[in-house]
């Protein structure tokens, strides 16, 4: 349950956005840029802000996605929705369908508010499908005093291949936040069940305990009857509410999923995953099973430093393990960054980011993600440039596609890295920062370079993505920013330069890798592999104007970057939950 993020939004929209440098617009005989102002900002209501192909709902409110499956044939997408309007409120269980995770049915909510351990909301929980074959799901119900429970909902009739009614279980609720330390108040958001060595089912909690943040850990012989474990999964030593927990094993190297409930091989790892301090955060480490805990590889102190699921708006995320395609796919919410009242007038708010595979690196140090298979079946129009050659200050336009609904991949080739400006290690402590001061236009030894998109005529509105190459003692740093700084003439829009940075061994590859997905007023661009993901929300007036939007490859940096090769598609748009008739 996105609690702590829905109030962090109302507060972060009562200010403006601030005005930066202007990245690069039309040259004059002098070599300066030129920019015109609009005069005129068309209505935050055009369509042409919905997304062509993301998952989102027809109108209203969307937030967490909540128990994804793959079920006999079928996946299912469930999510957070408000039948009545377009903020967080009236939360009740959206569900959807799909054969292809791409195109969606929008079927009846699953689970409504008819109780009074769930009348201030069906919060955020997980599905687990159990010995055969019942699917059951575990979400959080908050009752007339904000106090927060986990209750238990089965299926109505399995032999519905799109499960569309939901029954809740008698002696709801199952799970109350009793015992010393808790907060009935900050307990929620159930994660999926697991097997442990001893046949007891195991499900963590986010919770604040002793003030501090940390994922319960509860047992079960039935799934229905829960016991406290004495000790955490794993607690925090900062004062923060931990939301949507996850919990998951992955192998080094190895793109394929595996099941949590199954045995799980050799030289796995498991990842903890938690929403907090507005943004999806994991550890990697091992799963102590004498114990009954989840160690960390890796302990740091200062949340700052711990790695995230994506650098931009995406929040809430929630992983499967895919049995069809044995993948574990993971979702994220990524909300509106204009106003609460745009949102109204719109009509809706909030979608879901491209459901994506995830894996951990080889080395056992970080995950990668990486869009689905599925979604380039939505390709056409395919461009395909090789042997580019940028020089520092050269733009090369991307033309033929549809640049308000693409999918770009580019390779960028250093042709000497000798030139790399060295890294300062505070920088991590906030990355965003540096990203506004090492910006698109500030030239650099090797970087800035990447790619413009949803740029105005003029560049007046533009979004940069791009690298910048830094040398630290033992390897290189590559930092990847989404500068939305000039992205709409908006006002009232948050607009920041999120950013990330990745270790890369340039001297054995020299490509950096960058895929943005464009869609409208969502840009999820991938880096490395997708070593730093990064999703942004954008506004541009001159996609509401019904005015070309262009799309550019550039190099700022003061060493030539050759790109070998540049592949674009138009994206047609999906079926999602459309209404239809």
């Amino acid at each position: 349950m996105a609690q702590a993020w829905a109030f962090f939004l109302l507060a972060l929209f009562s200010f403006s956005s601030c005005v930066s440098k202007l990245f690069i617009c039309s040259r004059n005989g002098e070599g300066s840029f030129l920019c015109t102002r609009s005069q005129e900002v068309p209505s935050i209501a055009s369509k042409r802000y919905r997304t062509a192909y993301h998952f989102q709902s027809p109108k209203n409110w969307i937030n967490d996605p909540c128990g994804p499956m793959y079920y006999n044939g079928i996946y299912h997408e469930f999510y957070q929705y408000n039948p009545g309007g377009t903020i967080a409120d009236n939360i009740v269980w959206g569900h959807s369908v799909s054969t292809d995770l791409i195109n969606w049915i929008q079927l009846e909510p699953a689970i409504v508010r008819d109780t009074p351990y769930d009348i201030n909301g069906c919060w955020t929980g997980s599905i687990t499908i159990l010995p055969g074959d019942q699917p059951v799901i575990i979400y959080t119900g908050r009752d007339s005093k904000d106090h927060q429970s986990q209750n238990i909902v089965l299926p109505k009739n399995r032999s519905d291949p799109y499960l569309r009614e939901w029954t809740k279980a008698d002696n709801n609720p199952r799970i109350l936040p009793v015992g010393p330390g808790l907060n009935s108040t900050e307990f929620r958001d159930p994660t999926t069940g697991w097997i442990g060595p001893d046949g007891l089912w195991r499900i963590a909690i986010g919770a604040e305990l002793n003030g501090y943040g940390a994922a319960l850990l509860y047992k079960s012989e039935d799934f229905l009857n829960w016991t406290r474990v004495d000790h955490p999964l794993y607690s925090d030593n900062a004062p923060s509410m931990w939301e949507c927990p996850d919990f998951f094993a992955v192998l080094p190297g190895n793109n394929g999923g595996l099941d949590l409930s199954a045995a799980i091989p050799k030289g796995a790892k498991h990842v903890l995953k938690m929403s907090v301090d507005y943004s999806d955060k994991y550890m990697i480490g091992v799963y102590d099973l004498k114990r009954d805990a989840f160690v960390p590889d890796v302990v740091l102190d200062d949340r700052r430093l711990w790695l995230r699921m994506d650098y931009g708006t995406f929040y809430a995320s929630k992983s499967f393990f895919d049995s069809k395609k044995g993948r574990r796919i993971i979702w994220g919410w990524s909300n509106e960054t204009d106003s609460v009242s745009d949102d109204g007038v719109k009509g809706w708010a909030g979608i879901h980011a491209i459901p994506r595979t995830i894996w951990l690196d080889s080395d056992g140090k970080q995950l990668l993600q990486w869009p689905i298979d599925e979604i380039e079946s939505l390709r056409k129009d395919e461009i395909n440039h090789q042997g580019l050659e940028l020089k520092n200050g050269d733009l090369f336009e991307i033309k033929g596609i549809d640049t308000l609904q693409a999918d770009v991949e580019v390779d960028f080739e250093l042709a000497s890295i000798d030139s790399a400006d060295p890294f300062d290690p505070s920088w991590l402590f906030d990355v965003e920062r540096h990203c506004r001061e090492a910006g698109a236009s500030a030239k650099g030894g090797i970087g800035p370079f990447g790619l413009v998109v949803l740029a105005s005529d003029n560049m007046e509105e533009h979004i940069a993505v791009h690298f910048r190459v830094y040398k630290s003692q033992k390897s290189h740093m590559i930092l990847m920013c989404s500068d939305l700084r000039r992205s709409s003439l908006r006002s009232g829009l948050y607009t920041p330069a999120y950013g990330g940075f990745f270790e890369f061994d340039l001297e054995k590859e020299r490509k950096i890798s960058l895929r943005t997905l464009i869609d409208r007023s969502a840009v999820e661009s991938f880096g490395g592999g997708g070593r730093v993901c990064i999703t942004s929300r954008v506004y541009p007036v001159a996609l509401a104007d019904d005015d070309t939007v262009h799309m550019y490859a550039f190099n700022n940096g003061s060493t030539t970057v050759r790109v070998p090769q540049l592949r674009a598609w138009s994206m047609m748009t999906a079926q999602v939950n459309v209404i239809q008739g």
